[in-house]
């Protein structure tokens, strides 16, 4: 892998890749895309993030590896499917020498969009009963 470079956008980050990789990072982010199509592409912790209502997901490549971050609620929720996986509280490690498991970043990914936006409508009666 190249030397980190401070991408500005997540085709900044992919480029900086080689090609076998930028492949797998751009079909993670098609799937992605697909299961969070309002979702803000942006660059957040220097590694390609995506916001709906608050951070989602994010994810980066390594020597090994695809790392996914969907917080820790997402690894929680999929813990059963993601077990087949090394990771953490809030990340899982995808091996480079493996298909990536895209209909389970889908159904994490879209778990976190209705998460957030859950969070968000109790936020906004909240804030709603404290002004009334």
């Amino acid at each position: 892998m190249k030397d980190k470079i401070r991408a500005e956008t997540i085709d900044d980050y992919i480029a900086s890749y080689p090609i076998a990789v930028q492949e797998i990072l751009q079909k993670l982010r098609a799937t992605i895309r697909k299961a969070a199509p309002k979702a803000e592409e942006t660059i957040n912790y220097q590694i390609p993030t995506f916001k709906e209502n608050g951070n989602l997901v994010h994810f980066a490549a390594y020597k090994n590896h695809i790392g996914f971050y969907p917080a820790s609620s997402g690894i929680k929720e999929f813990r059963k499917e993601l077990s087949a996986y090394d990771g953490a509280k809030g990340s899982v490690r995808f091996p480079l020498d493996k298909p990536l498991p895209l209909a389970l970043v889908s159904r994490i990914v879209k778990f976190r969009v209705n998460e957030n936006l859950e969070r968000a409508k109790a936020k906004a009666k909240k804030n709603k009963n404290q002004t009334s």
